[in-house]
């Protein structure tokens, strides 16, 4: 699973994605900050299963703080997007060929509204923060068009002539945009599509277009710069005007600024919660103070956690359907070095119990013999669906 930090240039998604992953990247208030995508590694929040146990944890991948266990996922932070980029314009090129890795998107928006349409600094509120959401979701989907369009015509005649199954013509076709054989049959029904698809013209193939992008890159709206006053009312504006997406107010600097008093034992903070602990006073010179006085008051009270978190559980969890399964024994929940839950993986929706055997190890899927529900204790089958936080014993003939 790789998601992609998207948006356009200083609406914060250096910010965000430094925030997500504490990871050493170049920040600046200018466009193209980002010339090359930087990767790096945002942990999802999961209520651990150790407590059900009265166990304590040792992951070999994250980490847990008090009951929250953290689970990797990949982030790719890309070049900024400017309008025009389907044409190449900006880094438009690049950022399309990198985005196309990803399986959902957060879409970093800069909700105060302080940012014009190309990055450049304005008075805050004076630009509709609206017209980021409208103009990435053009741009992208001009570029699943141009996509398309490549070598349609000579792929329509084709197919008109074969006569194959059409959904399964369509989707090797376009299979570099991850269109599977059940999404476009999906697509042929819920667009009344024609089956002579030489009829299809070029407002046919936009909305196709359309379904294909939102069906392939769920996105998640991140309003970034909430603590800007004004901003929350531009936030509750879009909620009207975008009913269809999931937007989550959020501040990527005060998060960033939590974490790194985190790391350097000036606070207990845990990601995703609302409030911190100051562990010295004494080693807080009054610029920190004010700085921590400013994200209690005006984030943490006000929205009840910086929405960096939030933003990362929704877009795994909601957007993605994921569930966090822990491998374990009903008899013996560590591993050979006695690590006590060490692993902790990230399945997609509707996965079985034989597909987590097979995400163990394939000579575990291929010597399956029956699932152990470890909370239940009780055996479950191969086809067993996997449920959010299952904790799941695979038993096998070697």
């Amino acid at each position: 699973m790789l998601i992609g930090v998207v948006g356009k240039p200083s609406a914060g998604k250096s910010t965000f994605f430094k925030a997500a992953t504490l990871a050493e990247v170049e920040i600046a208030n200018y466009p193209f900050t980002t010339i090359k995508p930087n990767h790096g590694a945002g942990y999802v929040k999961v209520d651990c299963a150790d407590r059900e146990f009265n166990v304590k944890c040792n992951p070999r991948f994250g980490y847990c703080i008090q009951g929250k266990r953290f689970v990797p996922v990949d982030l790719l932070d890309v070049a900024g997007l400017v309008p025009g980029a389907h044409e190449g314009k900006g880094m438009g090129n690049q950022f399309l060929d990198d985005l196309n890795q990803a399986d959902a998107l957060i879409h970093i928006v800069d909700i105060s509204g302080s940012i014009n349409e190309k990055g450049e600094p304005v008075e805050p509120l004076s630009y509709d923060p609206a017209r980021d959401i409208e103009f990435l979701e053009h741009e992208l989907d001009m570029w699943y068009l141009r996509s398309i369009e490549k070598g349609w015509e000579k792929f329509a005649r084709a197919v008109k002539q074969e006569k194959p199954e059409l959904n399964k013509a369509i989707a090797k076709q376009l299979s570099f945009l991850r269109v599977t054989e059940s999404l476009m049959e999906e697509m042929l029904e819920e667009l009344s599509l024609d089956a002579d698809i030489t009829k299809w013209d070029k407002s046919v193939l936009m909305k196709l277009a359309t379904e294909l992008r939102k069906a392939t890159k769920p996105m998640l709206i991140a309003c970034n710069k909430i603590d800007i006053p004004g901003a929350y009312e531009n936030y509750k504006r879009l909620k009207e005007k975008f009913p269809r997406l999931m937007l989550i107010p959020c501040s990527a600097e005060s998060e960033l600024a939590l974490k790194e008093a985190a790391k350097h034992g000036l606070i207990d903070y845990i990601p995703g919660e609302n409030n911190f602990t100051i562990k010295n006073e004494g080693r807080l010179n009054e610029r920190q103070k004010k700085a921590l006085d400013f994200i209690r008051i005006n984030v943490l009270e006000k929205y009840k956690a910086t929405g960096v978190q939030e933003v990362l559980d929704k877009a795994v969890f909601e957007l993605l359907k994921y569930r966090a399964i822990f491998p374990g024994g009903v008899n013996k929940l560590q591993d050979q070095h006695g690590n006590i839950l060490p692993d902790c993986f990230l399945l997609p929706h509707n996965s079985t119990a034989l597909d987590f055997a097979y995400k163990l190890h394939t000579d575990i899927g291929n010597h399956f013999v029956k699932a152990i529900d470890v909370k239940t204790k009780k055996p479950v089958g191969k086809e067993y669906l996997l449920k959010h936080r299952d904790v799941i014993e695979i038993a096998t003939s070697k």
